[in-house]
């Protein structure tokens, strides 16, 4: 009996991200980012008696995913753990090398709908946490309270790349100065005023992206994820990876490219680009249809490599 709730979360790119695993029934895989089970589920379906998946996912709320059928299952493992330390558990559990890895990075829709994690605008009143990993770390709240009006407006350009990041910060200061932003509310009545209103639920958007990816370390975990990835990989193995905005898309464009996040190419004494990695295909976006029935899809991109 499947007890995985169907609202937490809905895939996306289901088919499309797992057929680019072209998954070998005794193969080893993993799924770094469980949040409903959707992808881990379809891989399994997949994998013969003798394939494993390890699927990982830092947020408790995501295990609560784990239905019978995935419990009972021995050719699966969970771990709850960030993805950024999968070398670790790999070598944890005696895995050198793997088939292929699946990555879909979005935020999960039940994030958005937790009115006390603090991911979204919409609730006025919930506490600036954003955290995937409660456990641990600093929350939003932290970050806004704690950080200089510097470090801060280096987060909403860098992370939201927005144009006003500078008096967004100032803003976040002078007014935390006279009590401390403890709910999104806080945050929005001190920025808001700065957005103009043809723009402000676009611009609010990147501000809370800004935040969430300093608040969970994003786009370093991101890094250290694909460059284990690219080490366990076997020749042969594959990458699919699902992105939702432009900052870490082009971190997985870039690996996919040239091996390190920043894009640089080696090349070799005739001139041919030298990197772990070769693109399989053509960008991936959803169709109309799915884009319809899954707001969530709409900016998504799926890229697929494979290991040379």
């Amino acid at each position: 009996m499947v007890t995985t709730a169907p609202e937490y979360h809905v895939p996306v790119l289901l088919t499309e991200s797992v057929d680019g695993l072209d998954i070998q029934a005794s193969g080893i895989y993993i799924d770094v980012t469980f949040g409903g089970g959707g992808h881990s589920r379809e891989i399994l379906r997949r994998l013969g008696e003798d394939g494993h998946l390890f699927s990982f996912d830092q947020d408790a709320d995501a295990e609560r995913n784990v239905g019978d059928d995935l419990a009972d299952d021995k050719r699966w493992t969970f771990v709850r753990s960030n993805f950024r330390y999968l070398k670790n558990w790999m070598r944890y559990y005696g895995i050198d090398h793997i088939d292929g890895l699946l990555a879909d990075l979005g935020v999960s829709s039940h994030h958005f709908d937790d009115e006390t994690r603090g991911f979204s605008f919409r609730f006025n009143d919930s506490p600036l946490d954003m955290r995937m990993n409660k456990r641990a770390g600093k929350t939003a709240a932290d970050v806004l309270n704690d950080s200089t009006e510097e470090q801060l407006a280096d987060i909403f350009y860098l992370y939201g790349e927005l144009k006003n990041a500078r008096r967004i910060a100032a803003a976040i200061v002078k007014s935390r100065a006279a009590h401390p932003m403890l709910y999104t509310n806080d945050f929005l009545n001190a920025v808001q005023p700065l957005f103009p209103r043809e723009r402000e639920k676009k611009e609010t958007a990147k501000l809370f992206q800004a935040l969430r990816i300093e608040v969970n370390q994003e786009m370093a975990a991101l890094k250290e994820m694909l460059t284990a990835a690219t080490d366990l990989l076997k020749p042969g193995g594959r990458l699919s990876v699902i992105t939702y905005h432009s900052l870490e898309d082009r971190i997985v464009k870039n690996m996919m490219k040239a091996g390190n996040a920043e894009g640089n190419q080696q090349k070799d004494f005739f001139g041919r680009v030298e990197s772990p990695l070769m693109a399989v295909g053509k960008v991936i976006t959803p169709t109309t249809e799915e884009q319809a029935a899954n707001p969530r899809s709409r900016s998504a991109k799926l890229r697929i490599a494979e290991k040379r």
